[in-house]
C-alpha cells in the first residue's frame, strides 16, 4: 500500500460519509431489489395507498402528510419531519427509536450501504428517474399480476351462502368453494384496481387452499351478497 493511499484512507477514517453523502452514494438499481420487501405495505403510485402509505413523491415531503392517508399515528403527525437522506437514513435504520410511538413495525435496515441505495432508490422515485419497481403487493403475501376489477368469471362472485359453520361461494362461472366460516375473510378495495362495483372477487390462499378472501369494492355490499341459506 503506497503512501497516498494509506493517506485516502486515514482520512476516510477521521471523516465517514455524512448521511447525505452516503444516499448520493447508493445505487438506485441496487435500491430497487430491497424496496421490493416493502411492496406488500408501500405503492409508488400516487394515491395509491396500502397498509402504508404511498412512497410517490416522498422525498421533500412532511411526515404524516402523504394526501389521503388516513391511519398515520398520532406519533408520525406530530413528528416535525421532513423526509430526505438523513431523516430516512435515521427511519429505515431504526423506526421505533427515530420516531417512539410510530407504528411501523419494521425491525430496521443495519446494512449502510442496503440503506443508502434505498434511499437513493426512493430519491429517483421522487425525481421521476427510478428503475422499474414491484407493483403493488398481493394478498397472502403474493404479488398481484391482475387486477380485481378485470377478474373474469372464474373469480367474480356470484352468491354468498351461509350455513352452520360454513361459507359457500358460488362464482359467475357456476363453481362453489366450502371455506369454514373462520377461514373465509371479507376485504374492501374502493381503489382504481379493486373490484367494480357489485362484482366482488374471489381470491384463494392458504398452502391448503382452505383459505380464501372475498373482496367487495365497498362495505354495503356485503350484506347483498351473504345470505344465510342451506341448500
Amino acid at each position: 500500500m503506497n503512501a497516498r493511499h494509506l493517506l485516502i484512507c486515514g482520512f476516510a477514517a477521521l471523516f465517514p460519509l455524512s448521511a447525505s453523502e452516503a444516499v448520493a452514494a447508493g445505487d438506485p438499481a441496487r435500491g430497487v431489489r430491497l424496496f421490493n420487501q416493502c411492496a406488500a405495505c408501500h405503492s409508488l403510485d400516487p394515491g395509491r395507498h396500502m397498509t402504508g402509505p404511498s412512497l410517490a413523491g416522498i422525498w421533500g415531503r412532511k411526515a404524516g402528510k402523504a394526501q389521503g392517508f388516513a391511519r398515520y399515528s398520532e406519533a408520525i403527525k406530530q413528528a416535525g419531519v421532513t423526509w430526505d437522506g438523513p431523516s430516512l437514513d435515521r427511519w429505515l435504520r431504526n423506526p421505533k427509536e427515530f420516531i417512539p410511538g410510530s407504528r411501523m413495525d419494521f425491525p430496521g435496515v443495519r446494512n449502510d450501504n442496503m440503506r443508502a441505495d434505498l434511499i437513493a432508490f426512493l430519491k429517483a422515485v421522487s425525481e421521476g428517474k427510478a428503475p422499474a419497481a414491484a407493483g403493488r403487493g398481493g394478498m397472502m403475501g403474493q404479488a398481484e399480476t391482475t387486477r380485481l376489477r378485470d377478474a373474469g368469471a372464474q373469480g367474480q362472485v356470484q352468491a354468498i351462502r351461509y350455513c352452520g359453520d360454513t361459507y359457500n361461494v358460488t362464482t359467475m362461472a357456476g363453481k362453489t368453494f366450502s371455506f369454514w366460516e373462520f377461514n373465509l375473510r371479507f376485504k374492501t378495495d374502493s381503489g382504481p384496481d379493486g373490484p367494480a362495483p357489485g362484482r366482488p372477487v374471489l381470491l384463494h390462499g392458504g398452502m391448503m387452499g382452505d383459505r380464501a378472501f372475498v373482496v367487495f369494492s365497498g362495505p354495503e355490499e356485503m350484506g347483498s351478497f351473504i345470505r344465510r341459506e342451506c341448500q
